[in-house]
């Protein structure tokens, strides 16, 4: 029997850094920058790391790492991004007996351009480093169809762990919902862009049967269609939509949560960051494990926070995660309770 679950993506990321890339300002981009290359030259990288990447894998990492007996539901490609995934997940200790090698696609990639700048003083400042873009191949995960799913296998486990299913993969959110529902499993869900976007209304006729939802604050807002500066609003209407756990993230605001009788509300550690990729990831699965084991919501925001505060002190998104009984050098988050 397995504790928990995941399902998801599972990417190799390719980190490119380099001095060369330019900044430019432009309102030709919505985010009014962009990140620019000399056309016809050769430019110099200074540094190229490769890791393992997605929510899928990215999550499992953390469950396992926590003691955890874990395992990863999904589809990689037949070649040696797909083969160096499987052997990164045996090593961290997830099982990986229900990931499948498939022809349908390549396994996905994400190359991750940064620009120049160092850490930030602070992470509470926000992005205020180097600038970044990712170039997303989407490849064989997002091919995951019901009769990937080994359901048998699985239903006497404890707890599912579900982070964004997108392209035809997302054909199978429902039916692990509902599998979760039938078979009495803990769900904990953090939704992707398909399940937020195309397939909103699904969502929200799922969201009595999760035990954890996990959002950001405009995701949060999408959802309950209040702004998501009203917080006691927004999570009195959480509360008539989610059995359970409401999780909202606020990026350097830290994270809001209501458990149905109360709102906790913490900051985030102060420390430098070198890369963010995956700490969305590192604070769910956090949290969750925390859950897992008994422990109160204060304390699953305190391990959440720190967990993905140590990930992105490294470059890659599951190099910085913590082992079980570990905390790193930074105190534990203040949580008020209204």
């Amino acid at each position: 029997m397995f504790d928990v679950i995941t399902f998801g993506s599972a990417t190799r990321d390719i980190f490119v850094r380099s001095k060369d890339f330019k900044i430019l300002d432009s309102s030709e981009f919505v985010t009014g920058k962009g990140i620019a290359v000399e056309a016809g030259s050769k430019l110099k990288v200074d540094e190229l790391i490769f890791a393992s990447g997605g929510g899928g894998t990215n999550c499992a990492a953390t469950f396992a790492l926590q003691c955890l007996h874990t395992a990863y539901v999904g589809l990689v490609g037949d070649d040696g991004g797909g083969r160096e995934i499987i052997r990164e997940l045996q090593e961290l200790g997830v099982g990986t007996a229900f990931v499948k090698v498939t022809n349908r696609a390549q396994t996905p990639y994400s190359i991750i351009l940064s620009a120049p700048g160092g850490p930030v003083r602070h992470a509470s400042q926000g992005d205020a480093g180097g600038e970044r873009s990712i170039l997303v191949y989407e490849g064989a995960s997002h091919f995951l169809n019901l009769q990937d799913i080994p359901w048998e296998k699985i239903k006497k486990t404890k707890w599912f762990y579900l982070s964004g299913l997108a392209g035809k993969s997302a054909k199978t959110f429902k039916p692990i919902v509902e599998f979760a529902a039938e078979n009495g499993i803990k769900l904990a869900v953090n939704p992707g862009r398909d399940q937020l976007g195309k397939d909103l209304d699904i969502l929200l006729g799922l969201l009595g049967k999760i035990d954890i939802l996990i959002v950001n604050q405009e995701e949060a807002s999408l959802i309950t269609g209040i702004d998501y500066k009203d917080e006691p609003e927004l999570f009195k209407k959480f509360d008539e939509l989610v059995s359970g756990i409401a999780v909202m993230s606020k990026g350097a605001g830290g994270v809001a949560v209501s458990d149905g009788q109360k709102i906790y509300r913490a900051g985030i550690p102060k420390s430098d960051y070198i890369d963010r990729t995956g700490a969305g990831d590192a604070f769910g699965s956090g949290f969750v494990s925390v859950i897992i084991y008994g422990g109160t919501v204060e304390q699953a925001i305190q391990f959440g926070t720190v967990n993905a505060t140590s990930t992105i002190q490294q470059i890659g998104a599951k190099s910085g995660l913590l082992p079980k009984g570990e905390w790193g050098s930074w105190e534990k988050a203040e949580v008020t309770i209204t």
